[in-house]
Parts: structure tokens; sequence; C-alpha cells
């Protein structure tokens, strides 16, 4: 199979836009027909030196700020008041497409102005791999969007530095893929030593040489701070100008497009996010101590500790993270008996030696982060969240396979070892979590509602053929896999790299047994499969920006065998099983993106309102503008809407569910766009349990068959899973007895069910 790629997605049309509308002025690029007459000439957005051919940009200072200012102000976004960098921010979530926005923005630059020379900087190796793996199957698409457009692209090698070269010379689109720990130390990285290969030139030379177009994928990785080796390194490319995409930016510099997290879960451009908490029946009845980490703000130093403590009434226990110092007593703290004479000792943040005493009844302990005292055995609670996550699998390809759409889960795990590890002779052994897999998959998959999709009917070959890990880190700019200490090893290791990095597409058929994927960190960024319906944390989940980008691994909308991209919640419903609870989840989720985005849920700012399109007599459009929304924001204020800091109020909401919001009486004609930009203010993203899905008793329905028999039919128990195979299948069959119903895809399943007695008001 191959994936289909969309063209005219709005959004993604709009943050093309975004970036190619900065260099509106500048002269236009050759078009598909056009023909230079002196063929030695520069074509315009071309320059030619000793080096090679290059960018050249025509606009200046001036031009390029009034640009972004009007970008700025149609996307909703505060305009910048000067130009502080050529560097632009695009702000996309994880899932929306990303990489082919910035890939087809290059295929736009040159249409428009003839831009030929572009570097994508990333930061890891897995990205790299999955950025020249989308620009392998994207080729097609771009090639019947832009017909006559000649390119090539290669990854960066030191070992293969006359591709440089080439890239320099070049008169065509050249699309060169190179990671940050490739050109981030000039001591070390070929990139900054003269080679034969290269005509005795410095390879980053002529690079620089080409005032390439550099896109930035996931700069928060790759600058290393504002002022680290990432971003010296990409200074010295002499870029154009620099485009950084990301959905988690740290630093936002000139934003000129963002299609945040509640907008993309709005329009449904992402999977809906369910979790089930990996929680074990009497876990809260034993002292539970895990140390998070030890910190240290000025003099004050605190460990973030986990413990369960009782919930305002006493009607319950949260599993919470405190700050605790030296002394605290955990009875107190959580107001449990349970940790009766339980204190926290010294607390130490010294660096490589992170560690916290915890003071016993009859003794003491010293806990590193990471480290869990007491509560239920950890193997347990992983056995338990490993049962959850193949129980929804199951249940979710049931549903899903005969729409054709193959069901994937992604673990994340504490230890390479805790899954794979090697006896003495090297030969792989399985690690405990492949074996709690294995003997949980059995198990589950042996039930009678779980064994159509089963691929074999020996269970202890299809357990083991249903799973594979894939575990590696980036040290010292080179790629190395854990453990591959012999030929089979490595083997082993390229055919799960290959599979789940390249071959994306053979991933998703049903003739690839490969249905549950382990990882360690290999799979944080870079890698994402649309067809991730479970993640399954076994690590923490923790630190900032972690636990967003974990959840990005299954947002992507699927596909179906014919690559097909499936829309919906019905059917895209991503399921994470987490070691908090839900509660926490809920709350650390929501606390990261606003913390990333900088704005709070439900804070309005003053600039909110200065994208809305004004009635105006002209054909070009006029927008309200920074001063006049400043001007309502200030009104919406003095009428008790927001408080002071722009957060908004109950009577905002009560306002918008009655009557709607008194406005001026200028601002009247565009209520409908003002509210719905206040609706988009208020709105949070939903994020469901679980174990509130609604069962639906079984229901006899009484059917009679051509020849007047009377057969029957129990519905399904959970949900709407009936409905949704019969609605949503292409052709689902429902068989009673000697009768068989075919019934064809049709829009959304009822609410509820209802008894029918004859065939057709079934399928009705």
């Amino acid at each position: 199979m191959r994936l289909r790629f969309e063209p005219d997605l709005d959004f993604q049309q709009d943050a093309i836009r975004a970036v190619c509308d900065l260099f509106e002025g500048q002269e236009s690029g050759r078009g598909e027909f056009a023909v230079a007459f002196d063929p030695t000439a520069p074509l315009p957005g071309m320059a030619e030196s000793d080096l090679g051919v290059g960018n050249l940009l025509r606009l200046d200072d001036a031009a390029l700020l009034a640009n972004l200012q009007q970008i700025q102000l149609r996307n909703g976004l505060l305009p910048a008041e000067t130009l502080a960098s050529r560097d632009f921010t695009v702000e996309m979530e994880t899932g929306t497409g990303k990489t082919y926005v910035y890939l087809r923005t290059i295929f736009e630059l040159n249409r428009r102005y003839g831009f030929t020379k572009f570097v994508i900087v990333v930061p890891s190796v897995a990205i790299k791999e999955g950025v020249h793996k989308s620009i392998d199957m994207m080729g097609p698409h771009f090639r019947g969007l832009y017909l006559g457009v000649l390119f090539d692209h290669f990854v960066y090698d030191s070992r293969k530095l006359g591709q440089v070269r080439n890239f320099a010379t070049s008169a065509h689109v050249q699309i060169m893929v190179v990671t940050v720990g490739a050109i981030n130390k000039r001591d070390v990285n070929n990139i900054y030593q003269p080679n034969e290969k290269t005509g005795g030139e410095k390879p980053i030379d002529l690079v620089r040489a080409t005032n390439p177009v550099l896109i930035v994928d996931e700069p928060q990785s790759v600058d290393g701070g504002l002022k680290g080796q990432g971003r010296q390194a990409l200074e010295m490319m002499a870029p154009l100008c620099t485009l950084r995409y990301s959905a988690t930016h740290v630093d936002k510099h000139h934003m000129v497009y963002r299609l945040n997290a509640v907008d993309a879960y709005e329009r449904k451009l992402v999977k809906q996010i369910e979790v089930a908490a990996g929680v074990v029946a009497d876990d809260h009845n034993r002292p539970y101590v895990r140390l998070v980490a030890t910190r240290r703000r000025k003099t004050l130093i605190w460990a973030d500790v986990e413990v369960d403590t009782a919930t305002p009434g006493g009607g319950g226990v949260r599993r919470r993270i405190l700050q605790l110092t030296e002394g605290d007593d955990l009875a107190r703290k959580t107001r449990r008996d349970v940790y009766r004479e339980h204190r926290i000792g010294e607390v130490s943040v010294e660096q490589g030696n992170e560690r916290m005493e915890l003071m016993l009844p009859d003794d003491y302990l010293w806990m590193r982060p990471g480290d869990i005292h007491g509560g239920v055995d950890p193997v347990v609670v992983h056995r338990e969240m490993m049962r959850k996550a193949i129980r929804e699998h199951l249940e979710k390809e049931r549903r899903l396979r005969p729409q054709g759409i193959k069901v994937l889960t992604l673990f994340f795990i504490d230890k390479v070892a805790h899954y794979r590890r090697y006896d003495d002779a090297g030969n792989p052994v399985k690690g405990e979590y492949a074996q709690i897999f294995e003997q949980e998959y059995r198990r589950l998959a042996s039930r009678p509602e779980f064994r159509s999709p089963v691929p074999t009917e020996d269970l202890r070959e299809a357990a083991a053929l249903a799973h594979e890990g894939y575990f590696s880190i980036d040290r010292r700019g080179g790629w190395t896999d854990t453990a591959e200490n012999n030929q089979a090893n490595r083997d082993n290791a390229e055919r799960a790299y290959q599979l789940i990095m390249r071959d994306k597409e053979k991933l998703l058929s049903f003739d690839e047994p490969l249905q549950f994927i382990f990882s360690h960190s290999a799979l944080r960024e870079g890698w994402d499969n649309p067809n991730v319906f479970q993640i399954c944390a076994l690590r923490e989940v923790g630190t900032d920006r972690e636990r967003r980008q974990t959840i990005g691994r299954g947002l992507r909308l699927c596909v179906n065998q014919e690559g097909e991209r499936q829309h919906g919640f019905e059917i895209n419903t991503l399921t994470v099983i987490a070691r908090e609870s839900y509660e926490e989840f809920a709350e650390n989720l929501q606390r990261e993106i606003e913390e990333e985005t900088g704005i709070p849920f439900g804070q309005v700012e003053a600039h909110a309102f200065a994208s809305i399109v004004t009635d105006d007599d002209t054909n070009e459009a006029r927008h309200l503008g920074v001063k006049q929304s400043q001007e309502l924001w200030n009104h919406l204020i003095e009428h008790g809407y927001l408080d002071r800091r722009g957060r908004t109020l109950e009577t905002l909401r009560e306002a918008l569910d009655g009557e709607g919001v008194a406005l001026p009486s200028d601002l009247e004609p565009l209520r409908e766009a003002i509210e719905l930009t206040l609706r988009r203010f208020t709105a949070r993203i939903e994020i469901k349990r679980t174990d509130e899905r609604r069962p639906v008793a079984p229901r006899e329905v009484l059917i009679e068959d051509d020849e007047g028999e009377r057969l029957y039919l129990v519905l399904e128990t959970k949900g709407s899973a009936f409905l949704d195979d019969l609605r949503h299948a292409e052709r689902a069959k429902v068989e009673c007895g000697k009768a068989h119903f075919e019934a064809l895809q049709d829009g959304e399943s009822p609410a509820q069910y209802r008894v029918v007695h004859t065939a057709d008001e079934l399928l009705a």
C-alpha cells in the first residue's frame, strides 16, 4: 500500500501561504513553461558565485517586516514591531502534517520566487530518517502537483561530501537533510574541514554560498538554548531565512502561523484522547512513595514526591506529587494514617547525585529520582497496564479491521533490559516485559470474541510475531543500536529499524503481523504512525513537553488499507494507558499545553480580535486591527466578562449560552465573528476516561426471514460497537441463523438501540 496525501486541506494551505507571503514583492521565479533568454544568467531568486548557484533575496528588511505584520494580523497573531531576525516560526500540533507542510512549502517557494537551495536541520537520527522517508513517500505526490520541477534530496553523510558539491552547483531544487550533531562542533565535524571531494573547499563554505532556506524541525531540540551550539551552527550557514516548525516551541521567533492543540482538537484534525489509568486494586492501602526529582530555587531545596493523599472530605484517595522539604511528616501532608512515622530526611540536588532520604518507622533509605518505596509491586502494575493495552487493542481491532484499518499499539518502557537481554553468548533473551506481554496476549486472544483477528491458530506463534522492540541511542553523532554484539542481533535490529522507521506502509498492512512496538526513547520524536491507537507508558512521563511528545506518536488520523485518511472521532480515538490517575493525567496535560503555548486556557489576549475581517467597499480584506481589538478587550473587562488579566468569567459563558454578549453598537455587525472567537478561548481539550464508557445491556432483536421463520439476534453489550460495525464497515454482515443482511456505510451511529421486528427496520 501507499499512503495518499490530501493536497487541499485548508489549515495546511494556510500554513504554507503564511511562509510564502513573507516574500511577497520578490520577483517571481521561472514558471513551468518560461524560458530564459540568456541561459547563462541567473534566474530571479537565484544568484551565482564561484562556488555555486544560490538563493537571492531582493526584498529589504522593511518590506519583510510589512509582509510579516500583515500575515500575523491575518492569522490572529500579535504583529511584530521590528524585524529582530529572519527567523520565522510555524506552530502546528503534532499529527496535523507538519512535515508535509514544510516540504510542500519548499516547492511553493520555488514556484513563486525561484528559490532552489533548502537545508532541513533535525535534532536526531530518528527524525532524519523519518524526514528522508517522508520525502521518498511524498515525491510522486509533489511531482504530480508541480509538473516539470526537478529536485534532488539527500541525507548529509560526512563520507559522501561530493553530494555537497552537487548541492551547491546544481540549478535544480536541492534538499539536504542533516542532523544538528553533524554540524554543531567546528573542531570535530568534517563539514568545517577542507576536502578533496569538494574541490579542496570546506563543505560549509559551499553551503554558505547558496544562502539556503533553513528549515528547522523541532528547534527546541536543535538550538541547544538560544545561544547554544546548534543555533551557532545554523548561523554558520548564512541562511536566506530560517523557518522553524514544531508543536512545542520554546523560543517563538516571529510566529507566522499557529494551529495549537485546542484548535486541532476542535476541528477533529487529530485523534480524540482517552485515558485508562494503570491502577491496581488495593494499591492505596500501603504507603507509597516515589521520588520524582529534587530541585533548588535560590536557597530553597525541595523534593517532588509522589504519594497517595486523601481527597477533600475524606471520600477517596488520589495519587499526587507534593513539594516536600526536610522534616516534612508524610502522615500530616497526605492526611493518611498509613504514612505514620514516615518523614523526609536530607534532600540533595548535587548534579549526578540527586537523592532524598526517606525516614521510616524502624529504618531509613536513600532514594534517587524514579525510585519507588512501598505500594504494589511495580511488576504487578506493569502487567495490569499491559493487560489493559492489549484488551483495548483487540477490541479496537475487532471493530476497525472490517473497515480495512490495522490497529497498532506503542509501549514506552523504562529499561531496554526489561524487554530484551543478551546471554553470555550474545543471544537475545526475552525480558520480563516480553514474557508478560506474550502471556497476556495469549490469554486475551484466546477468548471467543477476539479469535477472528488473530492471524494464526497457534497463539504462541501469534504472540511472538505480534511484538517487536526498537531501541537506539544517538551517540556522538553516530547511530548505535544497543547490544548489537553479533551479526544475528544486528540483522534483527536492522529488520525492526527498517520496518518501524522506514517501511511505514508495510507496518500498516494486514500482511505484516507486527502490531505492538516496544521502545525506550528513540520514538519520542521523529516517528509516528497514523494507526497507533494505544500508547502505554510503562516508564515515567513527567519532564517538560514529554507527555505531549509521547502522546504525539499516536495523534495522527488513521488510514485504511488503501492509504486513505479516515476522519471522525468515532474511528479515531487514542487510548493512553498511564501510570497516573485520570485526573492527574488530564490536569498535567492541560498544564503542559498552557505552558508551551504561553496562553492559559480561558485567557483572552488583547489582540485576539485583531484578525476579524470587517465589511469594506473595496475588494481587499480589512481587519479590525490591534487598536480596536484592545478597545473591545477593555469593554469586555468593564462589563464583567473577563477579569483584569483577560481570563474568562462565568458571566461570559452564561452570555454565550444565552442572549449573547453586550457589544458596542459599532461592532454589532461583527457579533458572530466576535462570539466565535470568544468560544475558542473558553474551549479546553476534552479528555475522555475509559471507565466512563456506558455499557448497553444485551437486547434481543426479533427478525423474520423471507420464509417467516422467527430469528433472534443479541446485540453487543458495549457502547455502540454493533452499530459501528453495521454502519461504518464497507460490507458489514449481520448473520442471524439463515438470514444474512448487508449494510453499506451510512453516517453516524444512533445514540441507542431500538427493538425492531423486520430486517428492513434493522437496516433502516
